[in-house]
């Protein structure tokens, strides 16, 4: 009996740390199992992706590669990285007693890596499913998608494609309830559990973080569409609240301009714009560039000199076989290349910039809204539940632009250098096999026995002595009519002008010397030749390479380096200079002077003194020495400033002073140098 009792307090003192000892192996046991879990699942959701990206993906051929592009996304992103941390994952096997910590601080590693690549995945999600939707209305189809899928993956079972494609957005959301069921059974006082509570939040936040980026591209999509829209379609849109919603806009816009309200700035949006803007300049202007320049090559190939008898001596007939053989293949070539590698490339870039051009004006807009709505929230203390969705949908699109903006602006930069050198690489290919197809000619041209030296040497005194020659007619050239001295206004634009000049004053007039294409907020577009009225050399940043100017009907912003002041010139002394030479004119023009086209009767045969663009439809183009005919001297109104000629079988109006009757070379006294 006294041993009995002797031993009851001591089982007694024992029996708490051996329920402590049980808990502890509870919960590590229960740890344990939520670590394997946790590996077991990721290997096998790494195994269902790479049989999607590998086998699956590559049976679908019946599917185009675009459609195949939007189903799987960027899942071989997704399989790198899950690769590496897998195999980190796996490697914290080796050390069971740091496992649990080593876990939690990989999670905080891959924190970054797995937001990037799921939330790509997950913004493409939508459009995926929109895709299986659409091939489920095609029976055969959907039938033969149904069975490579079966055969790979038998347990998708009827949802298919579904199945396979909704397992990354699963396990992007379930890391966080693994991590939070290992630190479930993970001691309070235990060093990971600090680390484990940190992955959790952070897994937490990574999901997050996907639905916010998710919600801002589905408000980009909305407003990156470009609808070609014809007026009646536009005018059926407009109604009592979009009539509202712009007033509303206009009137804050003009208590900005008016500083009556603050303006948001946001010098890190504004930075991105202009380089976004400098981008889209570079695009426009090199578009253009490359069109003139194949619309050049068009024409050059057209001119087939090899083709006519020109009946010289000497290596005329080597140089015809050499221009056949370019003319016939080399050229050819080019310029299919040119348009393949460079045209259509940059006519994609072109078109790629659409939607963020959208989305900026798009933003212009909402910021206004949300500008008027903070001023009513800090009047008020609250706004209505629209008015709270349009605050976020601003914040949303400027959260996106300036997230997006510099990587698109980096890649369109690099784009834009690599269609420069491919052009550059055109160039040289061309060069080069010109070259080829030369050099059997090149023995048989004179001069082959010259050094290259010598050679250069007379090309030069060659150049020199013709370019006296043109110099010198030049000179004489210049005799004969004093060039315009401004651009000939458009027709009916005098009344314009005048209301222009007695609201500004000569001083303030300016003219458009190019066409100019509006890509900005604000911006005009205007045709070559448009009168102006300056309102301010700069715009509302500072910049003073924009001025407000004033066209008699809108207001907006132009390039300033295309503007010059506009010199204004008297009727009575046009009419003066139409009539006769000018006495004070620095260069006398010599007698008999060509007669201009106010005097000359319809249907007469004219010549072009100077080149002319045409800037509408109403207009033809001219070319210096041009043969014109003459239909009306004056236009329709009376007018004797713009003529009705008729060119090459095109008819239009051409301003009357480029015009003069073809002068007979003999009593002018002056000849071309020999």
């Amino acid at each position: 009996m006294a041993d009995r009792g002797a031993d009851e307090p001591s089982s007694r003192t024992e029996s708490p740390d051996g329920e402590s000892r049980v808990s502890e192996d509870r919960w590590s046991l229960h740890q344990r199992l939520a670590i394997r879990e946790l590996i077991d699942t990721e290997v096998s959701y790494l195994h269902m992706l790479r049989l999607c990206a590998l086998d699956i993906r590559s049976r679908l051929k019946q599917l185009p590669q675009g459609d195949l592009d939007v189903l799987f996304s960027n899942i071989d992103d997704i399989i790198k990285v899950n690769s590496r941390f897998l195999q980190d994952l796996q490697g914290t096997d080796a050390m069971e007693e740091k496992q649990v910590q080593l876990i939690g601080n990989l999670f905080l590693e891959f924190q970054e890596e797995l937001e990037r690549v799921y939330k790509v995945y997950c913004a493409n999600y939508d459009q995926a499913l929109l895709l299986v939707e659409s091939y489920r209305r095609e029976p055969e189809l959907q039938r033969e998608i149904q069975a490579i899928i079966e055969a790979v993956v038998p347990q998708a079972g009827p949802s298919g494609l579904s199945f396979l494609l909704v397992i990354p957005l699963q396990r992007i959301t379930k890391y966080p309830l693994l991590l939070q069921k290992i630190l479930e059974n993970t001691l309070p006082d235990a060093s990971a559990y600090s680390v484990l509570q940190r992955a959790t939040s952070a897994l937490q936040d990574v999901n997050t973080n996907i639905n916010e980026y998710k919600r801002r591209k589905e408000v980009a999509s909305k407003y990156t569409k470009v609808e070609q829209l014809t007026l009646r379609e536009r005018l059926a849109r407009i109604n009592t609240h979009t009539l509202s919603k712009k007033t509303t806009r206009l009137s804050q816009l003009l208590k900005q301009e008016a500083g009556l309200v603050l303006r948001t700035e946001d010098k890190e949006f504004d930075d991105l714009e202009e380089r976004f803007h400098w981008v889209s300049l570079c695009v426009t202007e090199l578009k253009n560039n490359v069109a003139a320049y194949l619309d050049n090559l068009e024409a050059f190939l057209r001119f087939r000199p090899q083709q006519y008898d020109l009946d010289m001596p000497g290596p005329v007939g080597q140089y015809c076989n050499l221009a056949r053989d370019l003319q016939l293949q080399a050229f050819p070539e080019f310029k299919r290349r040119l348009e393949e590698l460079v045209g259509q490339p940059l006519c994609s870039l072109a078109k790629a910039l659409a939607g963020p051009q959208n989305l900026i004006k798009k933003r212009l807009d909402k910021l206004l809204d949300f500008e008027r709505l903070e001023e009513k929230l800090l009047e008020e203390g609250s706004v209505t539940y629209e008015e709270e969705e349009a605050r976020h949908t601003y914040q949303a699109l400027n959260s996106l632009l300036v997230a997006e903006l510099p990587q698109f602006n980096q890649l369109a930069v690099q784009w834009l250098g690599q269609i420069l050198g491919t052009f550059m690489a055109l160039q040289r290919d061309l060069a080069k096999q010109v070259l080829q197809r030369a050099e059997s000619s090149l023995a048989q041209l004179p001069h082959h026995h010259l050094s290259e030296p010598a050679f250069r040497k007379l090309v030069e005194d060659a150049l020199g002595q013709t370019g006296h020659q043109l110099r010198s007619f030049q000179e004489n050239f210049e005799k004969v009519q004093t060039p315009p001295t401004v651009q000939p206004l458009l027709p009916g634009a005098e009344r314009q002008v005048q209301a222009l000049l007695t609201k500004y004053g000569p001083g303030k007039l300016y003219q458009v010397t190019s066409n100019t294409s509006g890509s900005r907020t604000l911006d005009l577009s205007l045709p070559r030749g448009q009168i102006v009225g300056l309102l301010q050399n700069k715009d509302t940043k500072g910049n003073s390479s924009r001025w407000l100017v004033d066209t008699g009907g809108h207001r907006g912003y132009v390039p300033a380096g295309k503007l010059e002041p506009y010199q204004i010139v008297p009727r009575e002394e046009k009419l003066r200079g139409q009539a006769g030479p000018r006495e004070d004119s620095r260069h006398p023009t010599p007698e008999p002077s060509p007669a201009l086209v106010a005097s000359v009767p319809a249907a007469t045969q004219v010549v072009a003194m100077y080149p002319f663009v045409a800037r509408n439809s109403h207009e033809v183009s001219l070319q210096a020495g041009q043969p014109v005919t003459v239909l009306e001297a004056p236009d329709k109104k009376g007018n004797p400033e713009w003529s009705l000629v008729e060119v090459d079988g095109r008819r239009g109006y051409v301003p009357s002073s480029f015009l003069a009757r073809a002068p007979s070379p003999a009593p002018w006294g002056w000849s071309l140098p020999p």
